[in-house]
């Protein structure tokens, strides 16, 4: 396949000297000379193991070159891949002015071009960019709509400095983002060679994921760090405790946990992070973002009452009340809190959680349930349908699996806000589903 790529500088030099060792022609545009220079005598511009000898060899067998003609990089290409820097404006963020550039250029010599183009957007940019900004101007200045001899999709890249040829060749999967309808043919063509799931997303989606993961790196980075200083500090081998740490793939080092959702809550969680937090404070060891998780936790329930509250104040089926399906245990439950902060509010609640019975309750969580809601006997009800009737609005947390299917019997028309994700409810007739409310 003949390709273009716009922009030599790390993204775009190794995606270059990548795809012309699987095989494909290609030419490299740059706005620097020097850059275009060094690329053509085979040299690399950037510094990134086993790059120089990969452009060395595709320069000589003529299937790498570079310019800084614009028209001739797309007259001589099927596909023009923008690579191109998206750095952080003075609020933080994304300047996309060189993107907007690029595309303008490319749109202006795909309008000069009889034959079919595919724009591919490798570069970093925020959710959103593809619908909102760049296939607008790409359309505008190529004088075609986007299935009209044009293409565009987003290609994000995960290629990690010092081992970038090889995250290349062997990604943990190929990311594409698509219009609604299209399999993205052409690109899997392109990465056939890449021993990797292939997977096609809308462009927001693909768009966000890189974002994503930068984001859950640097989170991962910062708790290691601060954990690791309050551990050091408290005469513990951290480096130690970690390994053992990650030997957990259970829940430590897994997808556990990553599902947006409701906060958290239950006995342990709150407790243990309040006492990290307290053997910091004792230890001297600022820890500014393990002290921000409780406050953040707070602020989901915040965002889950607004939610509710837009829908006026009415009677609310509340399914779920412990912290977690499967358990009696309410103390520090979310579910708790915000039922809490309806009723203070003057809403009539009704709420449905097979686990739960309160003359049952003993100890700690009876004393912790009497103390927030000391007439929860009163709102709790004894089956789904008794919790959905007179209600329009149900807020859904949790619910056994013997329940289910009345729940869903007895779902007409109202309004469901579905805290955990329910394909079932996504999926209801009839209802007006909202997913994660805020």
């Amino acid at each position: 396949m003949r390709l273009s790529i716009f922009g030599i500088g790390y993204v775009g030099a190794v995606s270059s000297g990548c795809l012309a060792g699987f095989g494909h022609e290609i030419v490299a545009i740059d706005v620097s000379a020097d850059k275009v220079t060094m690329l053509n005598r085979g040299q690399s511009p950037v510094v990134e193991p086993q790059l120089d000898t990969l452009i060395g060899q595709a320069v000589a067998a003529g299937r790498l070159r570079a310019t800084t003609d614009v028209d001739d990089a797309v007259a001589n290409s099927e596909v023009s891949f923008i690579a191109v820097g998206t750095p952080s404006e003075p609020d933080g963020s994304v300047s996309l002015r060189a993107v907007d550039h690029v595309i303008a250029t490319i749109g202006a010599a795909i309008a000069r071009k009889d034959g079919p183009h595919t724009v591919v957007m490798r570069s970093t940019v925020p959710p959103g960019t593809a619908e909102e900004r760049v296939i607008p101007l790409l359309e505008q200045q190529a004088g075609r709509r986007l299935g009209d001899r044009l293409g565009y999709y987003s290609n994000p890249e995960f290629l990690r400095e010092g081992t970038a040829v090889r995250d290349f060749s062997a990604p943990p999967f190929t990311l594409l983002g698509a219009p609604a309808g299209d399999d993205a043919a052409l690109l899997r063509a392109l990465y056939a060679e890449v021993a990797a799931p292939v997977h096609v997303t809308p462009y927001r989606i693909a768009e966000s994921v890189k974002h994503l993961s930068n984001v859950y790196h640097a989170v991962k980075l910062a708790f290691a760090n601060e954990a690791g200083a309050v551990l050091a500090a408290s005469g513990v081998d951290a480096r130690a405790a970690f390994e053992l740490f990650c030997e957990d793939r259970t829940l430590n080092i897994s997808p556990a946990y990553l599902r947006p959702g409701f906060a958290f809550g239950g006995s342990c969680l709150p407790k243990d992070i309040r006492s990290f937090l307290a053997i910091a404070g004792h230890a001297g060891v600022p820890v500014p973002f393990l002290s921000q998780v409780l406050p953040s936790n707070a602020t989901v329930v915040e965002r889950t009452y607004a939610a509710i509250a837009r829908h006026g104040r009415q009677r609310v089926s509340l399914f779920g009340l412990s912290f977690k399906p499967g358990t009696d245990d309410l103390r520090e439950s979310p579910f708790v809190v915000l039922a809490e902060r309806l009723i203070g509010r003057g809403y009539d609640v009704r709420i449905f959680d097979r686990s739960v019975r309160v003359a049952s309750l003993l100890g700690a969580n009876r004393s912790y349930i009497e103390r927030e809601i000391p007439h929860l006997d009163r709102l709790m009800t004894a089956s789904p349908a008794e919790a959905l009737e007179g209600s329009r609005l149900v807020v859904f947390g949790h619910i056994a699996a013997e329940d289910r299917s009345a729940l869903l019997a007895g779902l007409t028309d109202q309004t469901v806000l579905d805290l955990a994700g329910s394909a079932a409810l996504q999926a209801h007739p009839g209802i007006a589903y909202q997913g994660l409310c805020w």
